[in-house]
């Protein structure tokens, strides 16, 4: 009996285990199928981020400024990669080993299972290199990429812009889930500004990988992966033989160029000295040369065509004609006496000469100081600061560049802050009145300015890109460009163009530029400055009477208006006008000393 209790206890216990033994295999091979299926895949599944091509740019002519070229591009999958080879691979690729051991440590959670971009543009010798020793060196590969390629003549980095990696703090910062650890983006310029549309749409293929970690095959022969979409292409208004032109006249002096169509604010050219290589930043850029570049002390990174606020000079006489005129302040026949100099308070103020009693038109003309010193006076700083803020100053012109400056337009406000209420001096007006003194303005906002006078008040918001279009969705995106009439009287305008007339084509401080082909008009100015040389200003546009282009050059501490600024503007007009086929620009060329 005891031995019948035994077998039956003993087969009990069999029993029980082999249900326990099929209780298991059933939870593990249907209730938790779904879950482990999921981590088998993620094991034996790499995926890979293909970035697509970023749009072309494009010239007005159809000429393209900035291409892309074929690359490579070595990555490590850390959770194959073994550690003890970080040195081989710095070797290799000539990298710090710390730099490897950097990006291995970012790459966390899931990011582990998928390659991380070491070192963009490597050669096929180092390609070479991999495929020999593939077996051994797992984990490390390379990608085929694009990269940027400027295939001209000029420079024009300040409007391009360049790429670069991604940080640390943007992508932390990121509210899209688009970018990850080693892409590029756009970092300054036309690169930066219309990053939504260059960048175009990631694509991803998915390979299976076998317990060591080689590729097998496409996963599921390819049916899950997603192709990339190339980025839109820019078409822009630059005019790239005007462009070359451009940066050729300033050569290595320090200040801007800026040219725009009037009729629809589209940029011409635009050049800020110093400038640099954007080859720098292509590829895997140098460290020691993009620290040289970002401590430079001449800032070859900084744009003086949209960020510089220096005063304008006489090249603000203009604006105090029109607002004296627009504020019932004068006409266009009043006259001014013009002694030769202004007393108010306890100071004298200089002018150039005696010039009598003159209207606005000859103030200009000669550009007489006292004329514009009592204007400023008789303005007084609210109608200074209204009249001025609508033609734009003291504001963004909106151009299609990151990081442009509102300038300075001083108000009621802004001396009762800095001075005190009731504190400052109305003496502060006269040298507002000549361009001088707390205003400050940019080579883009004075185009602008320059472009409204010729166009009768019509103020359009400067701009580079005329069309975004993706040749691989044949999607165009709208842009949109703003348009103001300002509604002062014609004959304002008119007095003023006229008086810009005469500067070049009559006794002016321009007459130096006069040219026989083609009827230019413009404005110098020479802008006092603490710490050094004055900087030279001119504003023009031509033809006179049906305008198709509109000019601003600044010179830094480059002295006289009429002997730096002037020249230069004149020979990109006429360059532009002659269909970039004459060249009239003369260094040596002497000129009487004035404004």
């Amino acid at each position: 009996m005891k031995r019948e209790v035994k077998i039956y206890v003993s087969l009990g216990i069999v029993v029980l285990s082999v249900l326990a033994l099929i209780s298991r295999l059933v939870q593990l091979q249907v209730v938790q199928q779904q879950e482990f299926g999921k981590e088998s895949d993620k094991n034996s599944i790499k995926k890979i981020i293909e970035t697509p091509a970023r749009g072309l740019i494009i010239d007005r002519n159809g000429s393209i400024i900035v291409d892309n070229r074929p690359s490579y591009t070595l990555t490590i999958t850390p959770f194959q990669f073994d550690k003890n080879l970080i040195d081989e691979v710095a070797n290799l690729a000539n990298l710090d080993p710390e730099d490897i051991r950097d990006d291995l440590s970012n790459a966390k959670g899931t990011n582990r299972f998928n390659p991380i971009k070491v070192k963009r543009d490597i050669d096929f010798k180092t390609i070479s290199y991999i495929e020999e020793n593939r077996d051994r060196l797992r984990g490390v590969s390379y990608q085929v990429e694009s990269m940027r390629f400027y295939p001209n003549k000029f420079r024009a980095s300040h409007i391009l812009g360049y790429n670069a990696e991604v940080s640390e703090k943007s992508l932390l910062e990121s509210t899209e889930n688009y970018y990850r650890q080693g892409d590029l983006v756009g970092t300054i310029g036309l690169e930066k500004y219309y990053e939504k549309y260059l960048r175009g749409e990631k694509g991803s293929r998915l390979i299976s990988v076998d317990v060591n970690g080689r590729e097998v095959g496409p996963y599921n022969d390819g049916k899950n992966d997603v192709k990339p979409t190339n980025g839109a292409d820019l078409y822009t208004s630059i005019d790239a033989n005007l462009q070359e032109y451009a940066e050729k006249l300033m050569g290595g002096r320090r200040g801007a160029v800026i040219a725009i169509d009037p009729r629809t604010g589209e940029v011409l050219c635009l050049v800020s000295k110093p400038d640099y290589d954007l080859n720098a930043f292509v590829g895997t850029p140098d460290a020691k040369e993009i620290n040289r570049l970002f401590n430079h002390p001449d800032k070859p990174l900084f744009n003086r065509a949209t960020q510089t606020k220096y005063p304008p000079g006489s090249t603000w006489k203009m604006m105090m004609a029109l607002a004296g005129m627009a504020s019932g302040k004068i006409t266009p026949t009043t006259t001014i006496s013009c002694p030769g100099s202004l007393t108010y308070g306890n100071r004298t103020f200089e002018d150039h000469g005696a010039y009598g009693s003159i209207t606005a038109v000859r103030a200009l003309e000669v550009s007489s100081n006292v004329f514009f010193y009592k204007m400023g006076l008789m303005l007084g700083i609210k109608d200074y600061h209204d009249y001025s803020a609508m033609l734009g100053f003291g504001s963004r012109t909106g151009i299609d560049l990151p990081n442009e400056t509102k300038g300075l337009l001083p108000s009621q406000e802004y001396f009762d802050k800095v001075y005190g209420v009731n504190k400052w001096s109305q003496g502060l007006m006269v040298s507002l009145g000549i361009g001088q003194g707390e205003l400050g303005v940019s080579p883009v906002q004075m185009v602008a300015y320059t472009a409204a006078i010729c166009m009768d008040g019509l103020y359009i918001q400067p701009h580079i890109v005329r069309k975004v279009y993706n040749s691989s969705t044949g999607q165009e995106y709208p842009l949109e460009v703003k348009k103001t009439q300002i509604e002062w009287s014609q004959k304002y305008f008119d007095a003023v163009k006229k008086g810009m007339y005469l500067v070049v084509n009559g006794t002016g401080t321009a007459k130096n530029i006069k040219n026989s082909d083609y009827i230019l008009a413009g404005k110098t100015g020479t802008a006092q400055n603490p710490n050094g040389n004055n900087h030279s200003w001119f504003v023009g546009y031509a033809p006179y009477g049906d305008p198709k282009i509109a000019v601003c050059v600044l010179g830094e501490n480059a002295g006289w208006g009429n002997q730096f600024a002037a020249p230069i503007a004149a020979a990109i007009m006429v360059r532009f006008l002659s269909g970039n086929s004459v060249d009239v620009f003369n260094e040596n060329a002497k000129v009487e000393v004035h404004d």
